[in-house]
């Protein structure tokens, strides 16, 4: 391949923008990136639908919507969504029926010189190998978690029979791709010891990203903050999805033993409404749904401590991208998290906040307690964080990193 001929990249996705799900932004901007090295990229997404898992107002009435760009073409294809994420037959057939659908969408356009298939859902490896069947391009595999080891290891699928379909699909996505690419070193070794030794060397490691410059320090006095009801006084926030891989139980604890904080949960999910109902008689824990991506930065200033909760076993599957967003906001992270995983490593490298084992309360309340302590010494680890990420996790780096992986692909190196 010639290495400074513009690439045509296929990429297949189940989040786009202006859709708000966390790999939404994360495939947007890798493909904004790639583009403004020059590449042309033809995207084939779901119709937004995350904020709340239907169609958005404005996008219905079509099953199948596309538009061209500036950098080459977008097609949208009905998500199949259902409203309750604890019936996972519906999310699953609602997986199925996507996956099959953005396929048929991708066969056209032509040969491509690679395809990037995102997962989850784990459906999309096979939907990525069938469009490289026809458009000839190496298949891409993108890892954000992996499935469906963080759903077995919370419990929410203990069915024996779909854990074994689950297990195939993934070995044979794993197998099908030219390259798998995960988010952190405990990825790698996870999905490494589940393909043939031959094509372990097919894994690689390319962490997401955050934009540095969307996302920059505020200051904490927020319009969201009054929204809430919210005076002076330290909020303890977590932002991102109520379910149940996040030990959010934690939180409501801690609001219990620390009344001179205000703690925000600020998103929404299967484990939102059993969490108010445990916080009902807190007068200092709020709620709030997922707020517009222009208010990203406004939500994480909001912050004066802010909590990467995992429940046990969940560090090794999965990195939450949120901790990138947090520091490049200026704010400490407590995080409790499986130890000798990504998240603590990041923030033993970064200087950026503190990790303490997974649903441990007594451990996550002493930190928290030393956090309110010492005001200045929390801020001085949100600037340390700050400082760490404009370095590390830049969203040019890994567009280049893509872009050099498929280069590779290409030309059989």
């Amino acid at each position: 391949m010639n290495p400074d001929r513009p690439l045509r990249i296929a990429v297949l996705c189940p989040h786009f923008d202006p859709d708000t799900a966390p790999t939404g932004v994360v495939m947007s901007r890798i493909v904004h990136e790639l583009a403004a090295l020059g590449h042309e990229l033809h995207v084939v997404t779901a119709l937004p639908w995350y904020r709340e898992h239907r169609i958005e107002n404005g996008w219905g009435g079509r099953w199948v919507r596309r538009e061209r760009t500036a950098w080459g073409s977008i097609t949208r294809v009905h998500p199949f969504p259902g409203t309750d994420k604890r019936n996972l037959l519906r999310r699953a057939l609602g997986f199925v029926g996507f996956s099959a659908l953005s396929g048929l969408a991708s066969l056209r356009g032509g040969r491509a010189d690679a395809v990037i298939a995102m997962s989850p859902p784990l459906t999309m490896g096979l939907t990525g190998w069938v469009t490289h069947l026809v458009r000839r391009g190496p298949l891409v595999f993108n890892i954000q978690d992996v499935f469906p080891d963080a759903a077995v290891e919370t419990g929410a699928i203990t069915n024996q029979h779909i854990i074994r379909v689950a297990r195939w699909l993934e070995r044979v996505s794993y197998h099908r791709a030219a390259a798998v690419t995960v988010l952190s070193d405990d990825l790698r070794d996870n999905v490494a010891a589940k393909v043939r030794p031959s094509r372990r060397g097919r894994v690689h490691v390319i962490p997401n990203f955050v934009d540095t410059e969307f996302i920059q320090p505020a200051d904490r006095h927020t319009e969201f903050r009054r929204e809430l009801g919210i005076g002076d006084e330290p909020v303890v926030l977590y932002a991102g999805n109520v379910g149940f891989s996040q030990s959010l139980e934690l939180v409501i604890e801690a609001a219990r033993r620390f009344p001179e904080a205000t703690f925000v949960v600020n998103g929404d999910g299967a484990a939102r409404v059993s969490l108010q109902a445990a916080a009902e008689s807190l007068p200092n824990v709020r709620f709030s749904g997922y707020q517009p991506k222009e208010r990203v930065p406004e939500v994480l200033a909001t912050g004066d401590i802010h909590l990467v909760p995992l429940k046990q076993g969940l560090g090794r599957v999965s990195v939450p991208s949120k901790t990138y967003s947090i520091l490049a906001a200026g704010r400490p992270v407590l995080a409790a998290i499986d130890p000798g995983t990504e998240v603590p490593r990041m923030l033993a490298a970064s200087g950026g906040g503190v990790a303490v084992p997974p649903d441990d309360v007594e451990a996550f309340c002493a930190a928290l307690a030393a956090l309110l302590a010492d005001p200045a010494a929390t801020a001085a680890m949100g600037v340390a964080g700050r400082e760490w990420v404009l370095g590390a996790a830049s969203p040019e780096a890994v567009g280049r990193a893509y872009e050099q992986l498929i280069r590779r692909l290409g030309s059989g190196a």
